[in-house]
């Protein structure tokens, strides 16, 4: 039995055990107060843009600087006050989520608005640019010690369009935080995994777990097959999807055919990453990493990178939605499916995480 208020039957510490906290343990309740520190800093950005001020992230701008958001191109003078009205609103919302004194209706307001808040910043404001930056993080880190090879400079990669839209991006994984422990408090659950006290889980059973985690897996996977067929097709001289002479002006852009097959081979081995999710080797480290061979994984090691990027895959496959041509498919159809990989890998990383998520430490409960 726990020897003090703040062990659960686990003998650990708790999320509220004092010194013993880390500083995420606390997200239910700093992610409230973030948002609404990000509705108020923003909000006060669009006033400005919207009452004149230079630079509003949203206005038409030479190619090279733009963006693929859904708002890009607009006026200031037609988008900035709805995005200051929106961001007024979310103070009032966050303020009334910290109350905790909300019911009825205003209750059900608050978190319409916090799930409309958290989608429309997360995944439909920004463009593919997060999914870029993560599979060209490798050589970005590079670049920062020795420079972009060419006559560009960093400044081509992280420019203001972009970089407001990671802005928005941080802003929605607020609001979704803020609201999920918000809802779960007011419906009696527990803060930090979601059980209901004494109420049996609706997904318990670990079979019937692994079972619909190995069908979110393989959709996950068929939905990457376009996307690396087409790119390692064009690098071998096959047009597949594409007009001759838009191969022809790749085959004529120095490393523009090495460019996409990385791509291809980078979402390549995603797709096999993708399969720790449901093996045996995504809950135990296998010989390959000697190291920690033998040693149980913890969920948070393939929870957390594997929700990022299915988060980060749906706004790059909305935006592919936009643009595509039916004339050359092969250059924005495969991307479309990036959607369907985002919800897929999403779905079964949360199905990862539910059969392995084990005893909460807060509330106890398996």
């Amino acid at each position: 039995m726990p020897n003090t208020a703040t062990e659960t039957r686990t003998g650990e510490p708790s999320p509220d055990a004092g010194p013993c906290r880390r500083w995420w343990s606390g997200w239910p309740d700093w992610s409230v107060h973030l948002a609404v520190v990000w509705s108020a800093l923003y909000g006060a950005a669009a006033l400005y843009w919207a009452l004149g001020g230079d630079g509003y992230p949203f206005a038409r701008v030479h190619e090279d600087r733009s963006s693929g958001s859904i708002l890009e191109p607009s006026r200031a003078e037609a988008v900035a006050p709805v995005l200051a009205l929106f961001c007024a609103l979310g103070v009032v919302a966050g303020v009334l989520m910290v109350r905790r004194r909300v019911t009825g209706r205003l209750r059900k307001t608050v978190l319409a608005y916090g799930w409309v808040a958290g989608t429309v910043l997360t995944l439909l404001i920004p463009d593919y640019s997060l999914l870029g930056l993560l599979a060209f993080s490798p050589a970005l880190i590079v670049f920062v010690f020795t420079g972009v090879p060419g006559p560009q400079d960093l400044g081509d990669i992280m420019y203001w369009h972009r970089g407001n839209l990671m802005i928005v991006f941080v802003g929605g994984l607020l609001w979704v935080a803020a609201t999920l422990a918000y809802q779960r408090r007011t419906n009696g659950q527990c803060v930090y995994c979601g059980r209901a006290p004494h109420a049996p889980g609706r997904w318990t059973d670990p079979v019937r777990l692994r079972t619909w985690g190995r069908r979110a897996v393989w959709l996950a996977v068929l939905s990457t097959l376009p996307y690396d067929i087409t790119r390692i097709a064009w690098y071998f001289g096959w047009p597949l999807g594409i007009t001759d002479a838009f191969l022809k002006e790749m085959q004529d852009t120095p490393n523009m055919l090495e460019i996409g097959l990385a791509l291809g081979v980078v979402s390549t081995l995603g797709s096999l990453l993708m399969h720790g999710l449901i093996a045996r080797w995504g809950e135990v480290w296998p010989r390959w990493v000697w190291w920690k061979k033998g040693r149980t994984i913890h969920p948070a090691t393939a929870v957390v990178p594997a929700g990022f990027v299915a988060i980060v895959l749906i706004p790059g496959g909305l935006m592919a939605v936009r643009g595509f041509e039916p004339a050359s498919w092969g250059e924005t159809g495969p991307a479309i499916l990036w959607a369907v990989w985002g919800v897929a890998l999403g779905a079964a990383t949360y199905l990862y995480y539910l059969r392995r998520r084990g005893v909460c430490r807060s509330c106890g409960q398996e």
